[in-house]
């Protein structure tokens, strides 16, 4: 449902200027921010609508919100 939501509604408004970052959602209404990581993301969201307590995080112009291992995911040109 977040992965909807970013697609459809966040992405085209995020993706130019917030690569590496963090936006968090509220999966239940779209309400949306964006923070430098999960906690900053989530309490920006908080501070801009409490009720949010089911929330996707995704990092802009990645497939995952954390790495881990030393391999890029698409190969070198």
């Amino acid at each position: 449902m977040g992965d909807e939501i970013y697609e459809r509604d966040i992405r085209p408004q995020v993706e130019a200027d917030h690569q590496g970052e963090v936006v968090a959602i509220d999966v239940e209404s779209g309400h949306w921010a964006v923070g430098d990581n999960v906690i900053d993301a989530t309490d920006r969201l908080w501070a801009q609508h409490p009720p949010a307590h089911d929330i996707w995080c995704l990092r802009v112009g990645s497939r995952a919100l954390y790495h881990f291992g030393g391999r890029p995911l698409r190969k070198a040109e």
